[in-house]
Formats: structure tokens, C-alpha cells, sequence
């Protein structure tokens, strides 16, 4: 029988080390090896090669993998670079765990973001074109207008982007709140958004990432059920896992 061989990228993801885009900076610097060799960028592995990171061996062994939902407080920051940045979000929840983010929120923002160590979910739910819902509650520094209802649910134009955002669904809950639900994960959309229209955001929160919803307190994180886990398989199933050539920047969510 054949053996089933992979692209070195693709092990490191399966295994829950890290995303397959991480796995390509790290075999460009060289801190990858396979038998102790470095390997060139799409060498393909078997399951009796040793493959191992920085010097010390990588897990083949199937895990259950962690997929968690967190509130993040304001003030955290959306990077695994615990060297970089104080405040970041491995650092404060001290999982016992090699996981990272999918997606971001920006330091000012709080609410859900989802972590884990399945580098394939990650690359599903990140695509862009898979128009995953995420909705948010919103305050802003003055009186909400139907206007304003009206303008952010038709979509604005970003002067640097030179494009319109896409339409999206627009609720006015009181006199300074709104909910928001995008499909797109532009660099901070909403707070560009509402500074087209001369509102300036005071908070933002994000209380749903597609069928999860945010309901552990601020600072604190759940696992997924079994039923939100296979509900989110549904949805993302169709997503497309080819990575985005290295000329283009990725579209990460961050508001």
C-alpha cells in the first residue's frame, strides 16, 4: 500500500502545531527539519519521518483538538507574539495548551473570539469570500440618526481601500446603540464606518462569531458543545482552505 505523504505545511496544521501560513514562515527561517535535515519549502512528509521544530520533535499523534470561546477583555492584544506584545491574549488566558487566535479584535474592542490548535478550521473560517456573519453591539458619541441607520447598512466608502463596503444588516437598540452583523473582516470596518459619518465609537463588542454566541463573562472562556461544533462544521464546509498567494496581503478580522 502506498504511503500517504504530505506537504510538510500541511502536517505541521493536522498536527494542531500551527496554522499552515505559520508553518511556511517557519520552514522559510529554517526552524523546521525532517530527519534532521532542513527541508525546502512543499517537501512532503510520511508518518515515519521525524519532523520537528526549533529542535524539539512535533506530535504525530491525533488529539482531540481545542476549540474555545472567549471574551476578550479590552486592553488584549490578538498576537501569539508573547515576546512583542505585553498584553497579548496567550499570555493572559495561560492555556495549558499550544493554541492560537482565529481572527482579531482590535486592543480597544472586547467580546468573542474564537482559539484553538486545528490549523485547518482556522484557514476555513479566516477566507473572506465564505461571508461568515459576525455581529457586534456598538455605542457611539452622539444620538444614532436613521440616516446613519440607513448609510452603514447601505454600505461606505473607504477612500483608502477605494472600495464600498459590503451591505449589511443595521439595527438601532437606543439612542447611542447599534447592533451590527458583517460579512466582511475589514481592518477596523466599524470604527472607519462610523468616522465616515462623523460618529466616533465608544465601545464595541463582539457577541457573535456565525451559530456561536458570547455568554461567558469578560476575561473568561468555554469549550464549543458538541452541537455548536457540528452546526460551525456545517457552515464552513464549503469554505475554501487554499492559502492566499504571499503578493496579497491576508484578511484578517479585526474591528
Amino acid at each position: 500500500m502506498e504511503t500517504e505523504l504530505k506537504r510538510i505545511n500541511k502536517f505541521l496544521s493536522e498536527v494542531g502545531y500551527c496554522s499552515r501560513r505559520e508553518a511556511d514562515k517557519l520552514i522559510e527561517a529554517g526552524r523546521v527539519t525532517i530527519n534532521g535535515a532542513i527541508p525546502e519549502m512543499g517537501t512532503k512528509v510520511s508518518p515515519t519521518d521525524l519532523v520537528a521544530v526549533d529542535g524539539k520533535p512535533v506530535n504525530n499523534t491525533k488529539e482531540k483538538f481545542v476549540y474555545l470561546a472567549f471574551n476578550k477583555p479590552v486592553g488584549i492584544v490578538c498576537t501569539t507574539d508573547t515576546k512583542v506584545e505585553k498584553d497579548n491574549i496567550i499570555d493572559f488566558l495561560n492555556y495549558p495548551k499550544r493554541i492560537f487566535p482565529i481572527g482579531r479584535l482590535d486592543k480597544p474592542s472586547e467580546g468573542l473570539i474564537f482559539l484553538t490548535d486545528d490549523g485547518d478550521i482556522v484557514n476555513k473560517i479566516l477566507r473572506a469570500s465564505n461571508n461568515h456573519e459576525k455581529e457586534y453591539i456598538v455605542t457611539v458619541d452622539k444620538p444614532i440618526s436613521q440616516t446613519f441607520i440607513e448609510r452603514m447598512a447601505g454600505g461606505i466608502y473607504l477612500e483608502d481601500l477605494k472600495k464600498t463596503t459590503n451591505k449589511c444588516k443595521v439595527e438601532k437598540l437606543s439612542t447611542f446603540e447599534f447592533r451590527i452583523v458583517l460579512t466582511q473582516g475589514l481592518n477596523r470596518q466599524i470604527r472607519r464606518m462610523c468616522a465616515f459619518l462623523n460618529y466616533e465609537v465608544q465601545t464595541l463588542k463582539r457577541v457573535r462569531i456565525m451559530n456561536i454566541k458570547l455568554d461567558v463573562p469578560v476575561g473568561e472562556y468555554r469549550e464549543f458543545t458538541d452541537a455548536e461544533f457540528k452546526e460551525l462544521q456545517v457552515l464552513i464546509e464549503d469554505s475554501k482552505k487554499t492559502f492566499v498567494p504571499k503578493n496579497r496581503p491576508s484578511r484578517r478580522q479585526k474591528h
